[in-house]
């Protein structure tokens, strides 16, 4: 490999790297529209594992809207990412694929684990993330994002899923 392949395939890692990180920031905020531009037009998002939807980004990013009322104190943290660059038109590193763990502290706005006022998460939940990425001129966008929930911990009873 050359010392320019590689200074590019640095460039591409930490702008996928921002762009994850600007997923999690844009669902903890609650910036819709964000989330909405971080997709390719086609882009979809499937949250069916954690008890969520699978749809268009824009169909996602309303049901988030409304979902995410539940919890107005959320903080993602997505880590252990793992990136594999793929070829679209023989053309290599136009597509990108991560793997990525996340834990996911919220508290329920009602206080429902918890008669305090704390600030404290009542809910929380870890899994993994599958990102499906596609270099365009505005730089690389989502096309997929897959939600595998592997675990919850709250005070819903584990039969009463799905959450959302």
């Amino acid at each position: 490999m050359t010392q320019r392949v590689e200074l590019a395939t640095v460039i591409d890692r930490l702008a996928i790297d921002a762009l994850i990180t600007e997923y999690a920031v844009t669902v903890d905020d609650g910036d819709w529209n964000a989330y909405r531009q971080l997709f390719v037009p086609e882009g979809r998002a499937d949250y069916r594992s954690a008890g969520g939807i699978e749809g268009g980004a824009a169909e996602v990013a309303a049901w988030l809207a409304e979902t995410m009322r539940m919890f107005p104190m959320r903080q993602h943290l997505v880590v252990n990412r793992r990136l594999e660059f793929g070829a679209l038109e023989g053309d290599v590193g136009d597509t990108a694929h991560v793997q990525a763990d996340y834990v996911n502290p919220m508290r329920f706005a009602d206080g429902a684990g918890d008669s305090d006022v704390s600030t404290e998460p009542d809910f929380v939940c870890g899994g993994r993330y599958a990102f499906s990425l596609l270099r365009t001129p505005d730089g690389w966008r989502l096309r997929a994002v897959a939600v595998r929930e592997k675990w919850r911990r709250g005070p819903h009873h584990p039969e009463k899923r799905p959450l959302f």
